[in-house]
This record gives C-alpha cells, sequence and structure tokens, in this order.
C-alpha cells in the first residue's frame, strides 16, 4: 500500500479536471450543470360568451384546453462529478489524513478515466516492455538512494478497461524481473474485463503533497518506506503493485484506512466495480505469477497490494 494513495493525485487534477472534491462535504463541481427550469406552457382557451347560441355553434376544434395541462418536463441536470485531488485532508500527527466518512459522490465510485497516453488502436490487448526513458525517470520518484538502480527498472504500458467502460493506456514501472509476469497478469484482467480507474507512473513532487484520501491509481515503484516502517517498501524496489487502492483499501485494527476518504469500501459483502475479492481473476492472475495478496494479511489488511517479495 502507499502512502502515496493518499498524496498522489493533488497534481493530476489541476490537469484533469475530472470531478469535484471534498473537505468535510464536497464543494461545488466547476462541471456540475444547474438543472434548467420548465418551461412555460400557454394554456389557449376559446373567449367566453354569454350567449347559449354562441356556445352551441362552436366548433369541437374550439373546445378549451383543461388549465391544468402538465407543462413539458425539463431536461434532467448534468451529473456532478468529482474532482480528485482537489481538498487536501486535515493531517494526523502520524502524517496521515485525517479519516473521514466517505462522499456520497464516491461511495459507488466510476469516475472517468483522464487519458494521458494514446487510447488503443482496437479492443486487443496491447503492452509493451521498454528500458527507462530518460524524461520519464526524471519525473518519477527515483533518485540515487532508492534500493533499486534506474537500469534495473522497466517502463511498461498496457491497455486496460476504465471504470468509464473505455479502452486506456496506462503506464508503470517495476522491476525488470517481474516486468513480463506483470504484463501477464495485467493480460488477465484485460481480457476479463476487469474495471481499472488510472494507471500512471507516480511523479516525484506527490510524495511531498498534502493527503486528500480520494486517489484511485494503479501503480507500482514508488521509492518509498513502508507504511508505519522506516524499512523500505516492496514498491520502492519495483516489486509491488497496488490496483485500484480506493475501492481495495488499506484497513489497519486502530481504524485507519488508507486512502482516507475509502471507508465505505472496507464492506466486502457489498460488490462494486474494481473491487478485488477472494477467487477473483485479480487474485487468480497474481496467483500465477506467485505473488503475495494483502488482503489475506489480518491486520492490516491491504486489499490493493501485491507483492514479488511477500510483503
Amino acid at each position: 500500500m502507499e502512502k502515496t494513495l493518499h498524496r498522489v493525485t493533488a497534481g493530476l487534477a489541476a490537469a484533469v479536471a475530472m470531478s469535484a472534491a471534498c473537505s468535510l462535504g464536497p464543494p461545488p463541481s466547476s462541471d456540475a450543470v444547474a438543472p434548467l427550469d420548465p418551461g412555460t406552457v400557454g394554456v389557449t382557451t376559446a373567449p367566453e360568451s354569454s350567449d347559449p347560441a354562441d356556445e352551441s355553434s362552436r366548433s369541437p376544434t374550439a373546445t378549451p384546453e383543461p388549465d391544468d395541462e402538465p407543462a413539458e418536463p425539463a431536461e434532467p441536470a448534468a451529473p456532478t462529478h468529482w474532482q480528485v485531488g482537489a481538498s487536501p485532508l486535515p493531517e494526523r500527527p502520524d502524517g496521515l489524513g485525517e479519516i473521514l466518512p466517505t462522499p456520497p459522490e464516491l461511495v459507488d465510485r466510476r469516475l472517468p478515466t483522464p487519458d494521458l497516453l494514446p487510447a488503443p488502436p482496437d479492443e486487443r490487448y496491447a503492452a509493451a516492455v521498454e528500458t527507462v526513458p530518460e524524461e520519464l525517470l526524471a519525473r518519477s520518484t527515483w533518485h540515487a538512494g532508492c534500493p533499486v538502480a534506474a537500469t534495473d527498472l522497466r517502463y511498461l504500458t498496457m491497455s486496460f478497461w476504465g471504470f468509464d467502460g473505455g479502452h486506456h493506456t496506462g503506464e508503470m514501472l517495476v522491476h525488470a524481473d517481474v516486468a513480463d509476469a506483470i504484463v501477464t497478469a495485467f493480460g488477465r484482467l484485460h481480457a476479463d474485463r476487469f474495471p481499472i480507474e488510472e494507471m500512471r507512473v507516480t511523479a516525484a513532487w506527490e510524495l511531498d503533497t498534502a493527503p486528500t484520501g480520494d486517489g484511485n491509481n494503479t501503480s507500482a515503484f514508488v521509492c518509498r518506506a513502508a507504511v508505519g516502517s522506516g524499512a523500505w517498501s516492496a514498491h520502492a524496489s519495483g516489486l509491488a503493485v497496488d490496483v485500484n487502492p480506493f475501492v481495495n483499501p488499506y484497513v489497519r485494527s486502530d481504524g485507519v484506512v488508507l486512502p482516507e476518504l475509502a471507508s465505505a469500501y472496507v464492506d466486502r459483502g457489498r460488490v462494486r466495480d474494481g473491487m478485488i475479492l477472494e477467487g477473483d481473476v485479480v487474485t487468480a492472475a497474481f496467483d500465477e505469477i506467485g505473488w503475495t495478496w494483502g488482503g489475506r494479511w489480518s491486520s492490516p489488511s491491504d486489499l490493493m497490494h501485491f507483492s514479488a517479495t511477500g510483503g
């Protein structure tokens, strides 16, 4: 699990403007559209007459329209979106954000995927493994003090299906030793159309961004320590992957839930898009490549987390 889950998305929000965020309750979205006012429907009636002869001589088409004819319904308001990373949370003494209830907009999360790379040309699974381009390494969290050499990392691009039903291209940094295995595992997810909201490389500046608790980025390499530990995380060597972290949160027995707004997803009985469950295609795909799932731990239960090292 990454501490950056609650930190990683602040910058992306500025570029993508995807939806609206919250502090304790979400501010109005810049994407929200107010409902149109119902148009006034005119009612036409024949002129009144005091002469009974006039009444009998009227043609049927002159019958007055009923005064209570319903107005035409207004067009429905556009849905309110959520802007990921827009509202930093109050920080706790341990550096985490305050754990708050899940905003209504995120209880059944189906946000659109921002396309940072060109979409795949067709519906087939497309993946590539490359040495890490210098510009990509420069924008990542890698530095000389990391426990893995830059030459031991690989840059992956893989197609995936979004929560929005669209076909997208994602990116990931992993250790060279596991690159082919990761491509294989995500190929299984793609074949099953398992939805992933976002897949991008974590940038260095995101490690120092105040937590917003609403991130849902699927990622691997992040040069950081494990949560609550001074030891390197398996992510720091490119040997761990977090999948849809918001809907598969990290849960500790002391009440900590990460990301901090993801408490609605602690209940695994209510199945929603992108959730990982025992025996599903995600656990099966990573079991096949010999990786460990953090959702099988007792405390913490790290539902998003898969690793080659077991930690």
